[in-house]
């Protein structure tokens, strides 16, 4: 039981916090690895009958609000993404317009090194892998 609770509450999260760091950006991530500890409270309070205090639902309204906040947070606007070089997993998107040599299922994960052009467009966006720019 020891070493399932440690994988999952460790290992699993650890890793999904890194992928998460990746596609939203360190602040999200962050933001929302953060809302854990509340998580682990509500289990201890549901399964081990621990009391409430005022201070547990004053930082669960805060939390709350904290990522309430990002999801409904709206930003886009007309912006350009410098040549760039990589690998990651994509599909062909907006941004992953490329041929490949081999009949690989374009609309489908995958990764390799790719290139992305001089592109400029308007669109909602976060910061994210492509979208590392500074705003005037």
């Amino acid at each position: 039981m020891t070493v399932a609770v440690g994988f999952l509450g460790y290992g699993v999260s650890l890793v999904l916090f890194v992928l998460a760091l990746r596609g939203l950006g360190s602040a999200r991530a962050s933001a929302y690895f953060s809302v854990a500890p509340l998580v682990g409270v509500a289990v201890s309070l549901s399964v081990l009958g621990e009391t409430v205090t005022w201070t547990f639902w004053v930082a669960t309204a805060l939390m709350g609000i904290g990522v309430w906040l990002h999801v409904t947070e709206s930003h886009g606007h007309v912006h350009q993404h410098l040549p760039l070089e990589h690998s990651h997993s994509h599909v062909h998107d907006e941004h992953h317009q490329h041929e490949h040599g081999s009949e690989s299922g374009d609309d489908k994960l995958h990764s390799h090194l790719h290139g992305h052009p001089l592109l400029s467009h308007r669109h909602a966006h976060y910061p994210d892998i492509h979208h590392q720019h500074t705003h005037r």
